[in-house]
């Protein structure tokens, strides 16, 4: 071979190579995912409570009677999982008996601190109304409860056994106001998780002021599927029937959010295709090569438009009411399962692509991590305990066959 070619293939792949490594090329302080699997799991269980407070809104502020048999299960469900809504942040910390400094030197401007605030008045306004809705059963139940039960019932009835037409009328606008402020505490509960991850400039997959729409409207969706499914569940469960009128009105609540929703999430990928901005090159690679089979298999494909599919024939055929049951307890399996995909995608997979713009870092969850499978288990599995332990005290459906 002639000696310039020669010299000239070895520089084309001289520079084939520098280009390889340059194009792959990944900041050390980017090798790591630092937001991880309790960051995915601390906005799922938000939105569980965001959408479950939104079907008890639906019959205690809009008098949607249809949901009255889930309307009380709905606020104990979104009870459970508030609780634990702070269990993944504290997990992740590695000093967390420090947020306690957040209520020793409150910072009003501080936009991390705002979840602390945002927390406690929205545990306040929930136990009050789960105590303003449940006085009456609780005020029976006081009547035949005996030792540290009886106790407990005459602490959350302040004392009060009045049921009298004007108390209960006292006691359902007092009820109609926490709910009405709580829908805009729930919303900003929610939406403040949006605004902190769209908040974060140096990354172009968060940057963009549709996040807290996206993050508000998929919490929703998995809050609404979560108590249709459990619903569902523990009805059957007990041997007791399921009311498909309610079923119905939910699956269609359910259809509206979850159109909003995933309209959202594809206007924010398509709006960037279209504008090309500096950084789209790593989105588009982002998306089409570490996040391809999260994102466009399991949360488009499998996750979002199989159920758009379900829900549209469960709208426009006439189905029995147990097929109907059933499809909609598949459907909300499948939404529970494409919003923690769409939380892992958004936290997960912006975190992936380097600020070098050059390159991306992989992500491998482990199962014996303080952050790892086994824990997330876990900490998903609390909530479900505390809403048993409620149900020992709230009822569910306590007097259902009396009205």
């Amino acid at each position: 071979m002639n000696p310039i070619m020669m010299l000239a293939s070895k520089a084309s792949e001289s520079i084939g190579a520098s280009t390889m490594l340059v194009s792959n090329y990944v900041f050390p302080n980017d090798l790591h995912v630092h937001w991880s699997m309790m960051i995915v799991l601390y906005p799922y269980i938000t939105g569980l409570v965001d959408g479950a407070f939104i079907i008890a809104a639906l019959y205690y502020l809009f008098r949607v009677e249809s949901l009255k048999p889930v309307a009380r299960f709905s606020l104990l469900f979104a009870l459970a999982f508030l609780s634990c809504a702070t269990l993944p942040l504290l997990l992740h910390l590695g000093r967390p008996e420090r947020n306690f400094n957040m209520l020793l030197t409150p910072s009003p401007s501080s936009a991390m601190a705002g979840f602390g605030y945002i927390f406690a008045v929205s545990m306040g306004v929930l136990v009050f109304i789960i105590l303003f809705v449940y006085r009456p059963v609780l005020v029976e139940l006081r009547k035949t409860s005996k030792g540290p039960l009886q106790f407990i019932y005459r602490t959350i009835t302040f004392d009060s056994t009045d049921l009298s037409p004007a108390a209960m009328a006292l006691d359902e606008k007092i009820i109609k106001f926490l709910v009405g402020i709580g829908i805009p505490i729930a919303a900003v509960l929610h939406g403040y998780v949006g605004f902190i991850f769209g908040g974060v400039k140096a990354n172009p997959t968060w940057s963009t002021p549709l996040m807290p729409v996206i993050f508000l409207f998929s919490a929703c969706v998995s809050g609404i599927s979560a108590v249709i499914l459990a619903y569902i569940l523990i009805r059957r469960f007990k041997g007791r029937p399921v009311d498909h009128g309610c079923i119905v009105t939910m699956v269609k609540t359910l259809t509206l959010f979850f159109i909003l929703a995933f309209s959202f999430e594809m206007l924010e990928v398509f709006s960037h295709t279209y504008l090309k901005t500096g950084y789209h090159h790593m989105v588009e690679g982002l998306l089409n090569g570490p996040l391809a089979a999260s994102f466009w298999l399991w949360q488009v494909k499998i996750c979002s438009v199989i159920p758009l599919l379900l829900l549209g024939v469960m709208g426009l055929m006439k189905l029995k009411a147990s097929v109907y049951n059933l499809l909609a307890a598949v459907v909300s399996a499948i939404l529970l399962l494409q919003v923690i995909i769409m939380r892992w995608n958004v936290v997960i997979g912006g975190q992936l692509m380097s600020k070098s713009a050059r390159g991306y870092t992989e992500f491998h969850p482990e199962w014996f991590d303080k952050e790892g499978i086994l824990a997330v288990i876990v900490v998903m599995s609390i909530p479900f305990i505390i809403l048993w332990g409620l149900s020992r005290i709230f009822p569910f459906w306590a007097g259902e066959n009396k009205t």
